[in-house]
């Protein structure tokens, strides 16, 4: 069994947020499984996005599809995750992109805001040097497209939050990792 890792201060078991990619059958009820999983036990899922890799075909069934997971935790809960859905049936690999090396992670999100005037100007200027795009415009609102690490979309939001912000829609996390080897 692993060493708690504690905050010595405090003696608190140190919380830490982690990315897990699961390759899993593309068929009916694997993703209520999995989010029972979490739900059952108090775990919170911070993102969760699932999208098929692997289409299936008649000579071998369903396909494969791979949840990104965004969870926290201490490292005996995270170890505890992984193992439950290690057992889980039709789940073929679960990896922790966190503790494995480097990795690529990106969100997209969609943010909506109104304003007139020097507000419209200043979202044009803030959505610039974030690099966001401007999907959709009317006399009154823009809608930006803005893609990155989680923390500069959350940027971002915080900076329009004043300008007019009337809508956020997030795609949750992708991620994959650096280097040569796949999951």
């Amino acid at each position: 069994m692993k060493d708690i890792v504690y905050d010595i201060p405090t003696f608190n078991p140190i919380v830490r947020r982690h990315t897990l990619a699961v390759l899993v059958d593309n068929e009916f009820g694997v993703l209520a499984r999995v989010i029972g999983l979490f739900s059952g036990r108090g775990y919170n899922i911070e993102s969760l996005t699932v999208a098929e890799v692997e289409h299936g075909n008649t000579d071998h069934g369903t396909g494969r599809s791979r949840i990104t997971i965004v969870t926290s935790g201490t490292e005996m809960v995270i170890e505890q995750i992984k193992k439950l859905l290690e057992k889980m049936v039709p789940v073929y690999k679960v990896h922790d992109l966190t503790v494995e090396g480097s990795h690529v992670e990106r969100e997209l999100g969609l943010i909506k805001v109104v304003g007139e005037g020097n507000d419209r100007i200043e979202a044009l200027r803030i959505a610039d040097i974030f690099r966001a795009r401007v999907v959709d415009s009317t006399k009154n609102s823009f809608v930006f497209e803005i893609t990155g690490a989680s923390e500069k979309i959350d940027a971002f939001i915080a900076l329009m939050q004043p300008l007019g912000l009337i809508e956020i829609c997030r795609t949750g996390v992708a991620a994959v990792s650096r280097g040569k080897e796949g999951i």
